[in-house]
Parts: structure tokens; C-alpha cells; sequence
């Protein structure tokens, strides 16, 4: 880590030991021989890639150091196979963040490593970003009688007076004549090969000027600015309310750190959020943008994670793994929607974007805005302590005010649909009045639950504790947890009574309104419809240009979205997270409830929100409606400090799977052993929320001590004799879990 290369400078081997580490989940490093000076003709150097052989087959590593000795003679050292990079492929920004990744998250260095690059690069490819390649005529080939020497050759004067106009790509020169009458022409010296500098990421065409910020607006970007200038680590929340113009504050930054001649990196939660923003950004600023998401394939991921590199790229604009991104002159970092769970991975390198991005800006020493309406409890404590800046959007621009709530008590009343009357009269009002219609419900398919009345028969999945939901377009039973799927059966497999499907899921929702609005155009977002490439896209294009008035959606159509003309937001079914039994569950539900209202009454039009709920009186949503947002966060950091629970406390979930629950509960009894410190709390094992998933049983044990330090020291010293713990489960440490399920 010392010798890491921070400049042009290479830090060459400088020992017959190198240490790599490896795509593999042991907790340290492994030692290979180096014969010779050179491999390959190549001088061995921190930070690059090389070919090794891991157990049986060959695999990728990084030289994480150099050594003189080893604890395994020569003879038993395997020498290292080839080097694939001359020089370091991660910039000492990231391989320092990768190093820290891999301490704070228990996670093994090689694994975060090749976490931060392309899937193509994880398997040895070369990280050349190549231009494009052009044959184009030589100063012989343009002399006057240079036609005179092929006039027994037609072709190859046909295509030397082609190559005298122009340069032509050679992906043009397809036919087989005429690439055999190039290879003529470039061997009389006539025609030459050159190649163009790699392409930059398109630009953005800036045909929309800056509009006049309001004076909120105004301060927080100077600030921003100032923080930019200052150049130095200035981690800030941004809090504003929904349609406050929190991205307008976001560009004037960025503008700032352009003109600096710096590059920004934009971190957002979900792929459904990049179609607007980059649109947006686009119509700003003019300089070089990449687009980074799981939508992308691996070429696509690969050129733009190039481009980066090379500095071709000015901002940035990503899902969570772009923090990994390099970026030559990094100078501002947002991350939007900061309080969003999706920023944390649920498998693997459990690591939450928003978090590292946070590290890398201290790394750096640059700014970092933490963008939302709803800031997490960690934020916001952060912010009330004065380790963050606290910059607050209090108002809607012009003349948009937030939108009237109102409560539906729905006990007792006959759904249609799963929608009371008082929220038809309310769907129907709206569209009488030209407005959009937006109805938010947090479950897709056609219903949750297919079930007998005759014998109380339900469809569950054989591998999964967890009941299928119906989707009734494919005529399908689906599994959301492990995605197993079986045609409906027609009568109870028990008594052979009909099945009945119960509640409602985005399908029903559609359908229902189709048939009460059918001169209305509807659209439904969930992933079941975003699934084929571009879908998405076209659907939120047919909303913004007002053809579809009608928008049913899951939480991807509930956050961030902007939409000028929605004038109604309605609540389906509040219940969901009211009842939510994770220790964030009231957190999630009160930011949620803020962010779903938020996409209403964002311009001229008043907007309204109908929350429909079976416990209308339940405190925490009364004082959501009554006092706001940070009421609702200050009451439930009260109760987290009284509960010892995060941000007052850290944790960590071991978590492991096996054949049978006993096989996992054994396991983490052994490490429940290991771990047990008199500074540690653990609670455990047990069995987990959902205990058999996709035909594995997992169980959990949680791991909590009121000092962060505390608890990463003593899972650091136990990480491997975990490892070396006997058993057939597979287990994984998720510190900072998003949830316990």
C-alpha cells in the first residue's frame, strides 16, 4: 500500500515474493514466486493485474506487495503466470477506498477489487481504450502519378482514389477485394493505417440556461461553491422538501467544479431515475457525460469505465457501483437520495454507495452532498452532531405549494379494486380537470395470495417460505424471492374448489382502472413492464408529453420523478409500512409517505395525496401529517437511542445458509463463540424472517456494540478463524445491514 504508484512514477517489484490478492473469500493475500526481473518482457508493479493459478484453475489477481520471504519455501510457491497490466489499473484513490471497503465490510481485498471493475477486466482483458482505426492514401499515394503504377490493378486504384478524398473506417472496408486490394496498396506504400483518438462519452448541448435560483436556492449553491473552491473534504446534507429544486442547486455545483476544470460524479439510487437526470443534465451543460447502470452490458460498461479513466468523461451520472468509477481531477460528488436503501448491495460486498462515496470524498479531500427530502436517521444525526453541513430548501420555486393530505379510513368499507369510493370521486375530479393521476402501490402482479375458500388452500412455494404471487397477463404463480414460477392450476389441488385470488398487486390495478377510465390512457411501471430495453424509457416519455394520464407504479415510479402536470397522488394500501416489522420499518414507511406525496402539485397544478389505511389514527402517521417529516425523525431517533439501536449503536447480521436450519444454526453457534466479547452484544442464533429461501434454510446472528470501533476490531480478529470454522454453510457478515430480513 506504500509503494502504491501515486504519480507516473512506478513502484517496480522489489522483492522475489509477490503477494496478490486474489479472487477469493480468504481474508488475506497469497504469495507467488517471482523468477525474474521481467514477465513477459514486463516489470512486475503494485496495483497491476496478473494471471495466477488459484487452487485447480486460473484466475485474475492484483500484486498487492512485494516481499523477500515467505512462509512457504520457494519450491511450494507457485510462480505467477503472466502480468496483464504495465502499470496500475486503479487510480491510488480507489485502491485505498478498495482497501478500506474491504476492513469496514469484513470482506476479502480481492473480492472488493474486482468489485471496482468491469466484468471484462475481472477476466484478464486488456484496459486499452482503442480508437478507431482508418485507411487513409500516404503523400506517395496522393503524388500525381501515383494512379500511373495500378493501371493493371482496378481495385486497388479504385480505392486509392477513395482513400485521396477521404479516410475511410475500416469497419466500411467490409468487402474481401477490397480489403485485399488495402493490403496491396499499404505494402507499395501507398495507403497507411492511423488511428483516431478514442471517442469521448456524447456531450451535453446546454440549450437550456440556468434559471434564476430563488434566495434558498442561491445560498446553498454558494456554499457549495465556496466548499468546491476551498477544496477540501466538506461532507453536506442538502435537505429539501420534494420540487424544492434540490438538482438545481446540484448543477450550479457541478457547474462550479467544471469551471474549476474538475469533474463531478453523481451517484443515484435506481436505473428509473438516469432517463431524467441525464436529460436534464444534458439540456445544461455541454461537456462530455457517461451514463453508468446495470442495464448496460459488459462492452458498454467497459468502454464507458475506459473513458472515465482516460479523463474523456467530465460528470459522471450512475447507479451505486459507479463510486468505484476512476476519475482524473475528481472535485464534487452527489449523492441523491441519499436516505434510499438501494444504495446498499444485498449480496456479495454488502457496501453502501452513499457511505463510500463519503470516503472517497475524505480521501480526495473534495466535497460530498448528500441530496434528499427524507435524509436517513445516520444523516440526519450526523448533521445535528455538526459533522456534516446542514443546508435546508424550505419552498416549492414560484408559485407550486405542497400538496393537501387526506386520510381514508377503509375499514369497513367495500373496495373496488382495492380503491374506496372516496378515492374514485377523487381519480375522476382530477381527470375532469385535465390533471395527471398517479396511484402507488408497492406490490406488482395481479394479486399476492391464490387461495381456496373451501379449505384454505394457498399457493406456496415448494422452495421458499413465502407464498406465490398470481400474474394474471402470463397466467403465472411467481416466487419474488427466488423466482420460481408454475402455471395456475384450475381447480384446489385439496379439494378441488375454485381458487380465488386475494388483494391487489400493479396488474389488478391496471385492470380495474381500465375498466372504470376507458377513454383514459394508462401506463403501469414496475419491473414486470420495464423488463425489455427502453421500455422504460417510452413510458416515462409518455407520461411527460401527457399522453398517459393514468400512472400506476411501485417505488420506481415514486421517487425523484418530475412530472409538471400530476396533480393526484393515491395511497393504495399505507398498511404495508405501518406494519413493517424491521427495526427501519417506521423509517422507510415515513420517508416513503413523504417521497410518494412529493410527485404531486409540483408546478402550477394544486396537488392532493389520498392515503388509504386501515389504522388512520397510528401516532407516527399522524404527526407526518400534522408536523412534518423531521418530527417524524426526531421521535424515531428518540426511540433508536432508547433502543440502542443504529445510528446510536452498530451492528452486523452473520448470516449463513445450508440444507437444513440446523446446519446453519450449528455453524453460527461456533461463531457466536468466537466472537463472544464482553464489549459485544449478540442476539442469537435464530432462525432468520424468512428462514428457507430458493431450497436453502438461513438462520442469523446478530452482532451489536455501542462504539463502531469496537465492533470492527473484534470481528477483524475472528474474521479468519471463521473461514476456518468446519461445516457446509455458507455464511457472509452484512455490517450496517438495510434490514434483518
Amino acid at each position: 500500500m506504500d509503494n502504491y504508484p501515486t504519480s507516473g512514477k512506478i513502484a517496480a517489484k522489489t522483492g522475489p515474493i509477490a503477494r496478490v490478492a486474489t479472487p477469493s473469500p480468504l481474508p488475506y493475500s497469497l504469495d507467488y514466486r517471482l523468477t525474474e526481473p521481467l514477465i513477459d518482457g514486463k516489470i512486475p508493479v503494485i496495483g497491476a493485474r496478473v494471471k495466477i493459478q488459484l487452487g485447480r484453475r486460473y484466475a485474475i489477481g492484483f500484486i498487492e506487495s512485494f516481499a523477500e520471504t515467505s512462509t512457504f519455501s520457494s519450491a511450494q510457491l507457485k510462480p505467477i503466470s503472466a502480468l496483464v497490466d504495465q502499470s496500475p489499473l486503479l487510480p491510488y484513490d480507489l485502491w485505498k477506498l478498495c482497501h478500506w471497503a474491504a476492513r469496514y465490510y469484513q470482506h476479502a481485498f480481492g473480492l472488493v477489487l474486482q468489485k471496482a471493475i468491469p466484468v471484462l477486466l475481472r477476466g484478464g482483458q486488456v484496459a486499452k481504450l482503442d480508437g478507431k482505426q482508418f485507411a487513409t492514401a500516404t503523400p506517395a499515394g496522393r503524388a500525381d502519378d501515383a494512379l500511373d503504377l495500378l493501371s493493371r490493378a482496378p481495385k486497388q486504384a479504385e480505392l486509392l482514389i477513395q482513400l485521396t478524398a477521404t479516410r475511410c473506417s475500416m469497419a466500411g472496408i467490409s468487402e474481401r477485394k477490397q480489403q485485399a486490394a488495402l493490403r496491396e496498396l499499404r505494402t507499395k506504400g501507398l495507403a497507411e493505417l492511423i488511428e483516431a483518438p478514442p471517442t469521448p462519452p456524447e456531450a451535453g448541448v446546454g440549450t437550456h440556461p440556468a434559471p434564476q435560483l430563488n434566495t434558498e436556492q442561491q445560498s446553498a449553491a454558494n456554499r457549495l461553491k465556496q466548499a468546491i473552491t476551498a477544496e477540501k473534504f466538506a461532507p453536506t446534507l442538502l435537505e429539501g422538501i420534494t420540487g424544492s429544486g434540490k438538482t438545481e442547486v446540484y448543477l450550479a455545483a457541478i457547474s462550479e467544479a467544471l469551471a474549476n476544470n474538475k469533474t463531478a460524479l453523481i451517484l443515484l439510487p435506481e436505473i428509473s431515475l438516469t432517463p431524467q437526470v441525464i436529460a436534464r443534465f444534458r439540456e445544461r451543460l455541454t461537456v462530455p457525460m457517461l451514463v453508468l447502470h446495470s442495464g448496460l452490458n459488459d462492452n458498454q460498461r467497459l468502454t464507458g469505465w475506459l473513458q472515465a479513466r482516460e479523463g474523456l468523461a467530465k460528470v459522471v451520472i450512475g447507479t451505486r457501483s459507479a463510486v468505484f468509477t476512476p476519475l482524473p481531477d475528481l472535485g464534487l460528488i452527489v449523492v441523491d437520495e441519499e436516505h434510499d436503501t438501494a444504495f446498499k448491495q444485498q449480496d456479495g460486498l454488502r457496501y453502501s454507495g452513499r457511505d463510500l462515496a463519503l470516503v472517497r470524498g475524505q480521501l480526495l479531500e473534495i466535497p460530498v452532498v448528500l441530496g434528499t427530502a427524507t435524509p436517513s436517521l445516520e444523516t440526519l444525526l450526523n448533521a445535528q452532531q455538526q459533522r456534516y453541513s446542514h443546508l435546508q430548501l424550505t419552498e416549492r420555486p414560484g408559485s407550486a405549494r405542497p400538496p393537501a393530505m387526506q386520510v381514508v379510513d377503509i375499514r369497513g368499507q367495500q373496495l373496488q379494486g382495492g380503491l374506496s369510493t372516496s378515492a374514485n370521486n377523487s381519480i375522476r375530479q382530477h381527470l375532469a380537470s385535465g390533471g395527471q393521476v398517479m396511484l402507488f402501490l408497492n406490490r406488482r402482479g395481479f394479486a399476492p395470495v391464490l387461495m381456496c375458500h373451501g379449505c384454505g388452500y394457498c399457493a406456496e412455494c415448494d422452495d421458499c417460505d413465502s407464498r406465490y404471487t398470481f400474474h394474471q397477463r402470463d397466467g403465472k404463480l411467481r416466487c419474488h424471492h427466488c423466482g420460481h414460477q408454475r402455471y395456475v392450476p384450475g381447480k384446489c389441488p385439496d379439494c378441488n374448489a375454485e381458487l380465488k385470488t386475494h388483494g391487489q398487486g400493479t396488474e389488478q390495478l391496471e385492470q380495474v382502472l381500465a375498466d372504470q377510465f376507458p377513454d383514459v390512457q394508462s401506463v403501469r411501471i414496475d419491473r414486470d413492464t420495464t423488463r425489455r430495453k427502453g421500455s422504460l424509457e417510452s413510458k416515462l416519455e409518455s407520461i411527460r408529453s401527457g399522453e398517459a394520464r393514468l400512472l400506476i407504479g411501485t417505488q420506481m415510479l415514486a421517487k425523484g420523478h418530475d412530472f409538471p402536470e400530476l396533480s393526484l397522488v393515491v395511497m393504495v394500501d399505507a398498511d404495508q409500512g405501518l406494519l413493517a416489522a424491521d427495526f427501519r420499518g417506521s423509517e422507510r414507511f415515513a420517508q416513503q409517505l413523504v417521497q410518494v406525496s412529493g410527485r404531486a402539485g409540483r408546478a402550477e397544478r394544486p396537488g392532493e395525496v389520498v392515503i388509504q389505511t386501515h389504522r388512520p389514527q397510528d401516532p407516527l402517521l399522524q404527526i407526518l401529517l400534522k408536523e412534518g417529516y423531521s418530527a417524524a425523525a426526531t421521535k424515531l431517533l428518540t426511540e433508536r437511542k432508547t433502543a440502542c439501536w443504529p445510528p446510536y449503536a452498530a451492528v452486523a447480521l452473520l448470516r449463513a445458509e445450508a440444507s437444513s436450519l440446523e446446519t446453519a444454526e450449528a455453524f453460527l453457534l461456533e461463531a457466536a463463540k468466537l466472537i463472544e466479547h464482553q464489549d459485544l452484544s449478540l442476539a442469537g442464533p435464530q432462525p432468520a424472517p424468512m428462514t428457507k429461501r430458493a431450497n436453502r434454510y438461513r438462520a442469523q446472528l446478530l452482532v451489536q456494540a455501542n462504539d463502531r470501533k469496537v465492533l470492527q476490531k473484534h470481528l477483524a480478529s475472528r474474521l479468519q478463524q471463521l473461514h476456518q470454522l468446519p461445516g457446509a454453510a455458507r455464511w457472509s457478515i452484512d455490517v450496517d445491514p438495510a434490514d434483518l430480513y
